[in-house]
């Protein structure tokens, strides 16, 4: 196998937040900002951290705007669910003994009291939120800050080739581009490729499966 440490973002990857997202920034941008934005427009801010985005939409309130997008983002948590297939996937990476990880744009307290992760955080030895690095996605901070624990932890010298990093989102990839690191695209709706230029893309676990070469 190529690759011996994997990096999942988790919103869009792992987990089916989708709705949850974007129909609860929908509704933080009507509140803070006094207009409707079509879905398809929300959506390509999904996945960027919740201050980020208030700059990106020119609302001064950054902190009340965090506020309201997580309320209503817990507010409509029903929504979330795993991916078809996660659950197994991520029990037969470990058995082929690959390292998991998690580094994603959620608050700690985002990661902590979503009950769909916790039914599979045990998998994943290290998880970077949005306070472990002074910057985020699209920077390469975040994985930087995995590595660094990664390889404390291991007790290893992890080289960047030895790295993929999974994520859905064009931040994703600037990310893990940007770290040095492989990135594969995890595409569940089949919408391409979207303009980001990817080393993998899947579809199912069975596709990312092959990518990995897991026999």
């Amino acid at each position: 196998m190529k690759y011996s440490f994997l990096i999942f973002d988790i919103d869009g990857t792992l987990i089916d937040t989708e709705k949850t997202g974007v129909l609860s920034l929908q509704e933080t941008i009507e509140v803070m900002m006094g207009k409707t934005l079509p879905y398809e427009e929300v959506y390509k801010f999904f996945g960027i951290p919740s201050h980020k985005v208030a700059s990106l939409l020119n609302c001064p309130q950054e902190e009340e705007f965090a506020s309201i997008w997580e309320h209503k983002f817990i507010e409509k948590r029903y929504l979330m669910k795993a991916f078809d297939g996660v659950e197994t996937l991520l029990q037969t990476l470990s058995d082929a003994s690959l390292k998991l990880g998690v580094v994603t744009s959620r608050s700690r307290f985002e990661l902590d009291s979503d009950p769909v992760f916790a039914a599979m955080a045990h998998r994943f030895d290290i998880a970077i939120g949005a306070e472990d690095s002074k910057r985020h996605k699209p920077d390469p901070d975040p994985v930087f800050e995995y590595i660094k624990r990664a390889s404390a932890l291991y007790g290893v010298d992890i080289e960047l080739d030895k790295c993929l990093y999974i994520g859905d989102t064009m931040h994703d990839f600037k990310c893990a581009n940007a770290a040095g690191v492989d990135f594969a695209l995890a595409d569940w709706r089949s919408r391409g490729l979207q303009g980001i230029p990817a080393q993998y893309r899947f579809s199912n676990c069975q596709e990312l499966i092959k990518i990995l070469d897991i026999n």
